[in-house]
């Protein structure tokens, strides 16, 4: 990627699960291009209401496809600009190393105090978190020791500390050179629950800025690609 002759400042919607492997990829993108990311993280469905509200945003990575879809609709994004940048992947985590060697065990016993949730109406992954459930048949019998988080940030902080004991999270949250880098973690077998595809999208405000382009350009790279899988994401291409 040539560094361009001229650089601008990109306001970029990024949904919480994303963001580590969005801040590696905007260092890089940042020294290539010479422009610069202003990065707003949150759920997606935050950030899809405060788009919707007139926020400044250009490009939005959310995490699922019909938000973006929900926009091209609208007239608030432009329509051939949408493809998916990660598949994302779910785990239990809990910040004690050796907490459990067995996974569905453990949230079958209920010996836990909390198992916190990504409010499944904002955040896909929560959604996931409940399709799991459901899959084990443990929706009723987990929910007076459910607690929700806002976003995946929020519910990743109440396992971090101890306020709950164990938590649905992204699996790029703990991952760390290819294995959980603290704590206890089980990736959830991704037949229990629908892909997570994470879609990218431009909005219109930047329907004509070269630098938006390039953005999601870079995105869609094989050097991007390496960057994304490392943070335990898989690619449309690998499903």
């Amino acid at each position: 990627m040539a560094q361009s002759l001229w650089a601008d400042t990109l306001h970029v919607a990024v949904a919480a699960n994303f963001t580590r492997p969005m801040q590696a990829l905007a260092e890089v993108f940042e020294t290539r291009s010479g422009h610069h990311l202003e990065l707003s993280f949150g759920s997606s469905g935050q950030l899809f209401a405060q788009i919707q509200n007139g926020a400044p945003f250009d490009v939005f990575l959310s995490a699922d496809e019909a938000k973006p879809t929900a926009l091209i609709e609208s007239g608030s994004a432009v329509a051939d600009s949408q493809f998916t940048y990660a598949v994302g992947a779910l785990a239990l985590w809990s910040a004690t190393p050796h907490r459990f060697s067995d996974a569905e065990a453990l949230l079958r016993s209920g010996d836990f105090n909390r198992l916190a949730v990504a409010n499944p109406r904002l955040a896909p992954y929560g959604e996931a978190a409940m399709e799991v459930l459901e899959k084990l048949r443990l929706t009723e019998a987990v929910q007076n020791k459910t607690v929700q988080g806002q976003n995946i940030a929020q519910t990743h902080q109440f396992v971090a500390t101890g306020n709950a004991d164990i938590g649905f999270v992204a699996l790029s949250q703990i991952l760390q050179d290819g294995r959980v880098e603290e704590g206890t973690g089980w990736i959830v077998p991704s037949q229990y629950y629908s892909p997570i595809r994470q879609d990218a999208v431009l909005l219109n405000r930047a329907a004509d800025n070269p630098a938006a382009r390039e953005l999601l350009a870079y995105l869609r790279s094989e050097d991007a690609a390496i960057l994304i899988e490392h943070f335990g994401y898989r690619l449309e291409a690998s499903l």
